[in-house]
């Protein structure tokens, strides 16, 4: 909460306790668990949308940017991009159409399957995700509040509950 006079506090831990209270001891650290990787994930998103709305990113316009900027040939079928970025394909054509009105991606046929369209990255979108990941690099990435054995930790312990939700294998 930026601006916000910190609690004396810790919310998370107090709802533990609430939940122990009730009965629930059983799911208290569970709450607690999910509940912090939620606050946690808008602590982020709050760090990098500061950093990317001034450039007229979102993190998902930002995400798609990159991708097809990572990719071979700068281009990926639609589908393929909710998949690599594991998100509804409705996210995918909201981003793609606003990157696409703003000239930084453009549609194309594919060139081998008609009932495949492919994003395209423009330079000005290249120059745009370069400038963008400059940023976000020095004012998130860089420092992400935690030193960096509880950084690669974090990572490891997060890879693990992923590969059990089957994100991949």
């Amino acid at each position: 909460m930026t601006g916000a006079k910190p609690l004396g506090f810790d919310p998370v831990d107090e709802a533990r306790r609430h939940w122990a209270e009730h009965g629930w001891a059983d799911a208290a650290s569970g709450m607690a668990a999910v509940t912090s990787v939620f606050r946690a994930q808008q602590i982020y998103l709050g760090r990098i949308d500061r950093v990317l709305r001034p450039l007229g990113l979102t993190f998902a316009r930002y995400e798609v940017l990159m991708l097809l900027s990572f990719s071979r040939t700068g281009s990926l079928p639609l589908n393929k991009v909710g998949a690599r970025l594991q998100v509804h394909p409705t996210s995918v054509t909201n981003a793609v159409d606003r990157l696409e009105a703003e000239g930084l991606i453009e549609r194309r046929p594919h060139p081998t399957d008609r009932r495949t369209t492919l994003a395209e990255i423009q330079p000005s979108g290249r120059e745009l995700a370069k400038r963008a990941t400059e940023a976000v690099n020095e004012a998130v990435f860089a420092d992400p509040l935690l030193d960096p054995e509880r950084t690669d930790a974090l990572v490891e312990l997060l890879t693990g509950l992923r590969r059990a939700n089957g994100d991949f294998q």
